[in-house]
This record gives structure tokens, sequence and C-alpha cells, in this order.
């Protein structure tokens, strides 16, 4: 097209289309990128970096309970909130800076406004400018979703605003079982706040391995956090400064602060999708798009959240850099989504790669599994008594691990490395034949030799 300003035009300047906005600038195109709030998105501003700090701060008072068990003697310490708060925000603030310098560098223009439909070649600006371009991506992620309206929602906060509390609630309702109400969770009980955790379901994870489940619950429980399942809140009242929260089950928890981390939706509302032609995915809410992040117009592409595919920071950058270099690399490349390694930074910490048990059973007709659960060494002189979780899921005919769970210290650091093996398709005898490395925790990913349990599925008559 001759008559537009820009190649490309990314609304969003989240970790997806900052991605794809400096790719593809650095091919020649002219890329102009509109951010109505601050570069850097969901992750970097209120989600994983703030809270993977305050999983940090959280984790302390542990070290420091440690310490005595290895001659340490440490005066009480006390923990600030407002200073903690304080390094939070500088720390957010140089982030965002450097998301903005290399965009500025790559030489792609940002524009600190809204930007919304007016046809399917044309945005409106927020500043009044339109701005015509040739291609179009959307990653304007997902926002905090409360769920049906309940007397009272007026009350609840949600993962966006906890990041601004002015003080430390010291007693805290969470509705919600999944990586977000459980990290918030561990959190402040670490931190040394009173912590209720509201979930709707059976258990806690749902989605994740069975042996996770029920292993994540009952250290988190050991801590002192308690976990109620099979309610919902249904009704918040105020009194004062405390909050009471009303569940199906009858029951009743006076408190601090009430959050809701209960899922996140989309966000798709008034952008003007319907006068650009683009459709939505009815399965999920999110933008429909291919495989190769292209919507319902050939033009107009989306990636990360806003397509509600898998919701995590490096899928949407592995997303934006994929489309630019097929949009404007001349390199068509497709984003594989299969066995994507994942983490919850909670207390304690879990993750996973691959295919839970159930999958691998309902995927497979030998299913081999390998579990150990023991106390780190660490903890044989501490004293603490949490247990680390470990598990392989192989396939019993090709040898192939399928799947690995890990619950414990660093365990995040450890599946980044194992997701390697699990992508290259590695076998059980793999694992077998390296060495291990001793005294770790990391040594029995490769010193599990006989399975803990054999599922065969008999072939239907």
């Amino acid at each position: 097209m001759a008559d537009t300003d820009v190649d490309l035009f990314v609304i969003g300047g989240g970790s997806g289309g900052v991605r794809a906005a400096r790719i593809a600038a650095g091919y020649g195109a002219r890329v102009m990128i509109a951010e109505e709030y601050r570069m850097g998105g969901t992750c970097v501003i209120r989600g994983c970096v703030p809270k993977k700090l305050m999983v940090y701060a959280s984790h302390v008072h542990e070290e420091i309970a440690d310490a005595a068990g290895f001659g340490w003697t440490i005066p009480e310490a006390k923990f600030d909130w407002t200073t903690f708060i304080a390094n939070k925000d500088k720390e957010i603030a140089r982030l965002e800076s450097i998301y903005t310098a290399n965009v500025e560098k790559s030489g792609a223009e940002i524009v600190k406004a809204r930007a919304v439909f007016e046809d399917p070649h044309t945005l409106r600006l927020s500043t009044g400018r339109t701005v015509r371009a040739k291609y179009i991506l959307i990653a304007t992620g997902s926002t905090p979703n409360h769920g049906a309206a309940i007397p009272g929602i007026e009350h609840v906060i949600s993962s966006n605003e906890i990041f601004h509390l002015k003080e430390q609630p010291r007693r805290i309702v969470i509705q919600g079982g999944g990586y977000i109400a459980l990290e918030f969770a561990s959190i402040f009980a670490g931190l040394g706040s009173d912590v209720t955790v509201i979930y709707r379901g059976d258990n806690i994870l749902r989605g994740f391995d069975e042996d996770v489940r029920a292993h994540v619950r009952s250290e988190m429980e050991k801590a002192g956090i308690t976990i109620i399942t099979g309610c919902t809140i249904n009704r918040v009242e105020r009194h004062g400064d405390v909050f009471t929260t009303h569940l199906t089950s009858g029951a009743s928890i006076a408190s601090d602060q009430v959050i809701f981390a209960i899922g996140r939706h989309p966000n798709v509302a008034g952008i003007g999708l319907e006068k650009a032609g683009v459709a939505l995915n009815p399965m999920n809410g999110g933008i429909a798009v291919n495989d190769r992040s292209q919507t319902s117009v050939p033009h107009i592409y989306a990636v990360g959240d806003v397509t509600h595919r898998i919701n995590l920071t490096p899928v949407a950058i592995r997303e934006g850099h994929a489309f630019a270099d097929t949009v404007f690399g001349n390199r068509p490349t497709k984003v594989d989504h299969s066995n994507i390694p994942t983490a919850v930074f909670s207390q304690p910490q879990v993750a996973t790669v691959g295919l839970t048990e159930a999958e691998a059973m309902a995927q497979f007709t030998h299913v081999d599994i390998y579990k150990t659960d023991f106390r780190t060494l660490k903890s044989t002189v501490s004293g603490n008594t949490s247990r680390l979780l470990m598990k392989l899921v192989v396939d019993g005919e090709t040898d192939r691990v399928l799947g690995c769970h890990i619950i414990g210290p660093d365990a995040a650091e450890l599946i980044q490395i194992v997701a390697i093996a699990v992508k290259m398709k590695a076998t059980k005898a793999d694992f077998d034949a390296t060495m291990a490395l001793h005294p770790t925790s990391a040594e029995e990913l490769v010193t599990m030799r006989a399975p803990t349990s054999r599922h065969v599925r008999q072939a239907a008559e």
C-alpha cells in the first residue's frame, strides 16, 4: 500500500509487542508502537518481575530461620513494607526505561497513547492523530477477571493493585487456586501475614499433575496457610478498615484485604475490533489466530495473552519474534507451543514441563512413573521440615521422557535445563547415563532407577 504512514503498527508495549517492533524495525520496516500506560506491559510493570521481587523478600525469613541450625545467631529481624515497595518501584522504573530505550534504538517510534481501529488499516490515537499501517499487530495482553459480580465486589482488589498497597495487610483472604493466587498467598505468608485461600474446586492448581497438587497443598498448609476448597466468596462487607468475607459454605472470615485471583481475560474490549473485522475465538474469548498468529484479517496479527492461547511472557516474546521474522524477515516461522516449561513461584516452588501422569496415560498405552520425595541436605541441619518432590513421566514403550515435575527450592532453575532434554526427546536411559553431581538435589533426576508405578492401558476388545 502506497498510502500508509508505517509498515507496522503495534498496539501494546508489552513483551510480545516490544519484541515484534524491535525485530521488524531491524529488518528495515517503518514501525510505530502505541502504549497508553507504561512500556513493559503486565510482566514488567504489574506481573512477573515485581512479583518475583516480592517472592525474594518473602523468602528471607526462611533463610534467617535456617541459619540457626548452621550456628548463626541473628538478632530479631523486622520487615518494612514501605522500604521494600519503594525499592521495587525504583527497579520497575529502571526496567521500563530500558524497554523504552531498546525500542527507540531499534528505530521504532513509540507513541504514548491508546490506539483504536477506525477501519482495517487505520488506527485513531487518543491524541487525535490517525495512522494508516500496512500491517497491524495486536499485543494488548490481558487483565484480571473478577468473575460474576457479587455484593461488595467494590471492596475486592486484583493483582494489579496489590503492588501498590500502602501497608502490608496483616490478614488477607485470596480467592483462587492457580499461579497468581498461590504465589501471593506464599508471599504474604512469608512476610508474616495471616493468609486464607478460597478455591471453588476440590484442590488447588487445576491442570497440574495430581501428585504436584497434593504435595503443594500439604506444604503450604504446613507453612500456616489456610486453604479452603469446594466453596467460593459470595459477599464482602466492609466495616471501617476490616472486611468480612462470606463464603458459600456459610462461614465468614475477617481480614484487612480481599484479593480475587481467579483468572485473566484478553484485552479485546474497546479497541474497535469490529471495525477492523477481526474475529474472536468463541472457545476462549481471545483473538482467533492461525499457527502464524494471523487473524481473520490477513494483514492483522495478534500475539501473547490477547489470543488466550498460552499466557506466558516467553510465549508472547517468541510469538512476536516469529511474526516479525515471517512478515518482515522473509523467514516464515511457526511457534511450537508444545513442552513449554512453566513455574509457580509459590512456597514451595513448582516447576513443570511436558505431560502430567494423567495426560500421559490418556495418550500412551504404557506409562512408567519415577518419583522421589525427600528432605534436602540443607534441611537436615537447619531443621526445616519441608520436602522436595521430583517426578518423571516416561513412555514405557519408547523410554522417552514425556514430563518432569519438581517441587522445592530452585525448581524453576532446574526445569529450564530439564526442558531442553524433554524438547530433544531424551530417553530415561539418557538421564540414567548422565553422571550425577553430588551432593545436590538435582542428582535425583538421574539416579531414579526403578519405576514407582507402571500403567498399561488394555486395548479395547
